[in-house]
């Protein structure tokens, strides 16, 4: 989407800060003992408060109104009976929409304290983003974004998922640009435009570069053997700088 008018920059601005607010609550909320199911309850509750609708679920039909991935789960996670612990690796992504205005946001973050590893993984996540940020003006690559990302990742001793991407956002939940990488790769020269609107969200894996996913599960996406923070915002490009919504 291109934002143009004051009416798609409020709109925009609405559904972001709804997604951002019930994505800090749900990160509230994920104490040792509480089911993802549950956490996703309060979801839907916020998201009818809000007068707002779940993407995945309105768009996808997915099995839940946000995506709860814990541990060897990296994204898409189907809220259930899993029982949160001490030490669990959580991401919470949430989507919505509300009068035809989109936002997606997620945060990967440990339950607990004292898990030096895995929130260096986080806290890496969101360094990665940041260097992508300042990336983020009219004119621009894509690829400077995903080359940024990388190069956070590597001078950290971590890698990046590569078959996970950022993408465009705003009438829809996914749009043009269709991918934005979380490395450099000139196939992924797309300029960005004034009032662009786009999901940037680096994956930050400690090993593996690939996701997977099973043959019973047609949404979560899995490692092996890594684990995996994932930051999330959606932001509307402009030539003042870089207007996050879903702050």
């Amino acid at each position: 989407m291109i934002a143009k008018t004051e009416e798609d920059f409020n709109g925009l601005k609405e559904i972001g800060g709804i997604c951002g607010a019930i994505r800090d609550v749900l990160v509230q909320s994920t104490k040792p003992g509480i089911t993802t199911k549950e956490i996703d309850e309060i979801a839907k509750e916020l998201f009818e408060k809000a007068g707002a609708q779940s993407a995945p679920k309105g768009e996808y039909n997915f099995p839940g109104y946000t995506c709860i991935s814990v541990n060897e789960e990296v994204a898409h996670g189907i809220p259930g009976d899993r029982i949160i612990q001490e030490g669990d690796l959580v991401n919470i992504d949430v989507s919505g929409s509300k009068n035809g205005y989109f936002a997606d946001t997620g945060i990967s973050f440990v339950v607990g304290e004292g898990h030096i590893m895995l929130q260096k993984i986080c806290d890496v996540a969101k360094e990665a983003f940041d260097a992508g940020l300042a990336k983020v003006k009219p004119g621009a690559k894509t690829s400077n974004l995903g080359k940024s990302v990388h190069n956070v990742a590597k001078r950290h001793g971590l890698t990046v998922i590569k078959n996970l991407t950022g993408h465009g956002v705003g009438r829809a939940i996914h749009e043009a640009p269709d991918h934005i990488f979380n490395y450099y790769s000139r196939w992924d020269d797309e300029i960005l435009k004034e009032g662009m609107v786009i999901a940037f969200e680096p994956f930050i894996s400690t090993f593996e570069e690939e996701v997977f996913q099973v043959e019973d599960d047609d949404w979560t996406f899995f490692t092996e053997e890594s684990m995996v923070a994932q930051y999330e915002h959606t932001i509307i490009v402009t030539k003042e700088g870089p207007i996050i919504t879903t702050l």
